[in-house]
């Protein structure tokens, strides 16, 4: 049966450090906008306190995640175990980009393993923490990291990742807002 929690307990955290992939979701608040679910992985995801957690958002093809936090902050992250005890992990709340040119930002980063193309850190704030069974979740084996996204934030480079978010992350799929001038490092 699943249960509610007030703050991430010890536990919870050695569950989550234990697991290589998580999903996050966001939604326009539009009705006819696009919902956005996406996967994460590369350690990059850390407590911050029982009641805040932080990713690394990398460089990428998409801006929805920032642009919906930017709307309304709504989000939740789910963790699966797809190894050992079956479990479902999520935690909904209110959360926000902070990217580079915001101070809070460098200490942030500080937080987790370098990574190339870094273009911000979402910041949540617990709302509700919950767990489920998972018993549905089929078994999968960790069979290791991806390594193509940093090395193709490494080919890019500072000037080529610029370039990059200008073309491809100043709005979201339906329109809204994604990094302005500044925010894209140009």
């Amino acid at each position: 049966m699943g249960k509610v929690y007030a703050a991430i307990d010890r536990a919870m955290a050695r569950f989550i450090a234990s697991q290589h992939l998580f999903f996050v979701a966001t939604a326009p608040l539009d009705p006819a906008g696009h919902v956005n679910i996406s996967p994460k992985g590369l350690q990059s995801f850390c407590i911050v306190d029982p009641n805040t957690v932080a990713y690394l958002d990398l460089t990428g093809s998409g801006i929805e995640t920032v642009a919906h936090l930017r709307e309304n902050g709504r989000i939740v992250i789910m963790f699966c175990a797809f190894e050992s005890t079956p479990r479902i992990l999520r935690l909904h709340g209110r959360g926000a980009a902070v990217l580079p040119p915001d101070p809070r930002f460098s200490e942030l980063v500080g937080l987790f393993p370098r990574h190339p193309g870094i273009r911000s850190v979402i910041v949540v704030a617990l709302e509700r923490i919950s767990d489920s069974c998972g018993y549905g979740v089929p078994r999968y084996v960790y069979k290791g990291e991806r390594e193509q996204l940093s090395r193709w934030a490494r080919r890019k480079g500072p000037a080529g990742l610029t370039r990059y978010r200008s073309d491809h992350n100043r709005t979201s799929i339906d329109g809204l807002s994604g990094l302005s001038d500044e925010e894209t490092g140009g």
